[in-house]
């Protein structure tokens, strides 16, 4: 089999997917016009879906890249069709991700798409094939963003600039957690191929906890701050202040009381 002679079915897009895309689609429609009588439910479902949506684009990167790199089994594992539940891991890219969302704002990196690397020759590729996904997440924020770095934000609902907002601060946390060189992590996956049989041999038995060690490490009070400053500075970079990423997540949670000061801005 061929990338040419994949069956049509491999490549055909996933009801799944295109459910959640409707999700997004309405809920991002009710946030806009403030249909729903609670603002913050359709900003947590809007979030939430195009959330999933840029996981399941992040997949999808590794798993196409993969099979033009050499890889034609992506296709049968149904990777191709952007359905999350196809996943090696569902739990990690879909179901730990939209937790961590609800529990800290805090984009956490997915990775379980399973890739035959004995079937890819050339170091550049596996490099390559680790570090799309993570531009994936680059990509999606500077889609979130364009609004506020264009100036293009007269008639744009406040709601919807605030969900926007907290959406592009997920996109730029998954990447930058995403490309930190941790075993486990993408980042690791580009540098890899270019490390010594033998470094790679002592790193391999660390990259199941990979993920866990830099969480464990953002519990630190002083990391965690250096942390969300580097991203505050992109956003603020891009046209985003901490006022509307703030009050986006104050929105999403709305089970919690609305802080007075987005309630004003609105």
């Amino acid at each position: 089999m061929t990338a040419t002679s994949i069956r049509p079915r491999d490549r055909r897009i996933s009801p799944v997917f295109l459910g959640i895309l409707a999700v997004t689609a309405v809920a991002g429609w009710a946030t806009w016009t403030g249909f729903a009588a609670r603002p913050g439910v359709a900003v947590f479902l809007f979030v939430t879906a195009a959330w999933v949506v840029s996981l399941c684009l992040h997949e999808y990167a590794h798993a196409r890249t993969a099979l033009h790199s050499g890889d034609i089994s992506i296709a049968a594992k149904g990777y191709l069709t952007l359905n999350p539940v196809k996943y090696t891991h569902a739990l990690l890219s879909i179901v730990l991700p939209v937790a961590f969302v609800i529990m800290g704002g805090i984009g956490l990196p997915g990775g379980a798409v399973f890739i035959e690397r004995g079937r890819i020759r050339g170091r550049w590729r596996h490099s390559l094939i680790s570090a799309v996904g993570p531009l994936t997440n680059v990509l999606f924020a500077v889609v979130c963003t364009a609004p506020f770095w264009l100036d293009a934000l007269d008639g744009v609902p406040a709601d919807f600039r605030f969900a926007l907002a907290f959406l592009a601060l997920l996109q730029v946390t998954a990447a930058i957690l995403n490309f930190l060189p941790v075993p486990g992590l993408d980042g690791y996956g580009v540098i890899e191929p270019w490390l010594s049989h033998g470094v790679r041999r002592q790193v391999e038995p660390f990259a199941p906890f990979g993920l866990l060690f830099v969480f464990a490490l953002l519990w630190l009070p002083a990391l965690n701050g250096a942390f969300f400053d580097a991203v505050d500075g992109i956003l603020s970079a891009l046209g985003i202040s901490d006022l509307e990423t703030y009050c986006g997540q104050n929105l999403y949670r709305f089970w919690q009381e609305t802080d007075t000061f987005c309630s004003v801005s609105r």
